[in-house]
């Protein structure tokens, strides 16, 4: 592998991470149905505190998932991108099939 391709690969691993979190799968399925949303309220749809919502949002930032805006004191998120609910789309169709291959082994 060049330096080109694993660059690539590093790259889509980044983001890959920053998603590997049941937590971080629930902000960005909240945040694809809103424009964008506080913080405050991100806090209530993943049931944990602040601080812990904000370093799981921290995360989805660094790897570019979601961006933020600051009006007044309240923080707010949107995502950069709308495709990740494809993603999660396609996930969902490799967990069917998995489950599909399963059932046919008890069969």
């Amino acid at each position: 592998m060049n330096r080109a391709e694993k660059a690539k690969y590093e790259t889509r691993a980044k983001v890959l991470k920053a998603l590997a979190h049941p937590a971080r799968l629930k902000l960005v399925d909240v945040l694809s149905e809103h424009d964008e949303v506080c913080v405050c309220d991100l806090t209530e749809s993943i049931g944990s505190d602040m601080s812990t919502v904000s370093r799981h949002l921290a995360q989805l930032k660094n790897a570019g998932i979601v961006e933020s805006e600051k009006h007044g004191q309240m923080v707010f998120y949107r995502l950069r991108v709308k495709c990740l609910t494809s993603l999660f789309g396609c996930i969902e169709s490799v967990v069917k099939c998995q489950a599909d291959d399963q059932l046919k082994v008890l069969s």
